[in-house]
């Protein structure tokens, strides 16, 4: 399963969840990501996560088709993915 769903300036992107400790840890090990999630000001929003005391387990990082993204862990344990366009300098 997976699917991309937008609106008001959100694009989500979903998976299906691991269905048990094996799956989930070789999703980890593997495929990385639970979620992921298109922001518009990604600096400004990966401030805020920081701030807020988000586990953060990839730092802001640009990519090589001109993004910038982070990877956080929730509570629960699942990795999700938010990405943008960097800011103008």
């Amino acid at each position: 399963f997976y699917a991309i769903g937008q609106q008001d300036g959100l694009e989500l992107h979903l998976k299906e969840a691991p269905k048990n400790d094996d799956e989930r840890r070789h999703r980890r090990a593997n495929e990385h990501l639970d979620a992921a999630a298109g922001v518009e000001g990604i600096e400004e929003f990966y401030a805020q996560c920081r701030a807020n005391g988000a586990t953060i387990i990839k730092p802001l990082t640009a990519t090589p088709w001109g993004t910038k993204d982070f990877y956080v862990e929730d509570p629960d344990g699942y990795i999700v993915c938010f990405g943008g366009r960097p800011g103008a300098d």
